[in-house]
Parts: C-alpha cells; structure tokens; sequence
C-alpha cells in the first residue's frame, strides 16, 4: 500500500501557501499493474481543489485506470466539481480510465444536482470499480 500523506499532517499546504493539513488527505493504494485507488478525505473547495487536481493529474499520468474514492468527502464546493470534470477529460485525452466512487450522499448530491454524474463511469464502492477494471 502506498499512502501519500505529507510528513507532518498537520503541515499541508495549499497551493497559496495556506495550511490546509486539518481540511484534506489523500491516500494513493497501487492495485496491480496499472491500478490505483486515489481515497479523498475531508473537503474540497477553492483552498484543496488544486491539491486533488495535481494529484489526479499525477495518478493519470502513471497508470491506466485511476479510482477515485470519494466516500470520505465532507465537502464538495463548486471548485471541486470543476476538477472532476477537468479530471475527466485529461483522462479521456490520455486514454485513462477513470471511476468515481462517490459513496457520501454529500458527493451524489452536488452530481446529480449539477448533472455531472452521467458523464463518469461510476461505482458504489471501491471493489466493484476494482472488479469492472478487470
């Protein structure tokens, strides 16, 4: 398992500069050759949406099939939708396959009330996207 957190959590910070150690984590778990799993815990918003898209971007640059967990999302802002589309298409132009577990009811929410869940490739938890990329 490789887990991506900063040294010192409580030292994350945002692309600004600002601390945003307490709002966000990500967890990043290699599942074979050319899979991982991107967990998001906490909440995006303006600070933290640049941090989710770099890593999204990093991921789709190294594997196939990225998995986005979002179950442990408190919060998602307007700005945190804009990456996931954003995501979606960097994966589409780079011939990545992309799966969103929303799993909260916060996430589900804010997609299908924007319209935004019909253009991903979802699943309802991280084994079913696991077992649909194989």
């Amino acid at each position: 398992m490789n887990t991506d957190p900063p040294a010192d959590p409580g030292q994350v910070t945002g692309l600004d500069g600002a601390d945003v150690g307490e709002i966000i984590r990500f967890d990043v778990i290699d599942h074979g050759p050319g899979v991982r799993v991107l967990h998001v815990v906490g909440e995006l918003d303006t600070l933290t949406s640049p941090l989710l898209q770099a890593r999204l971007l990093e991921q789709q640059s190294q594997v196939a099939t990225v998995v986005l967990d979002l179950s442990d999302v408190t919060f998602l802002g307007s700005a945190g939708l804009a990456v996931l589309v954003g995501a979606k298409d960097d994966a589409d132009s780079r011939d990545v396959r992309l799966w969103l577990v929303p799993g909260s009811r916060i996430v589900k929410r804010a997609l299908e009330a924007t319209g935004l869940l019909s253009l991903f490739s979802v699943a309802a938890d991280v084994p079913e996207a696991l077992a649909a990329t194989g």
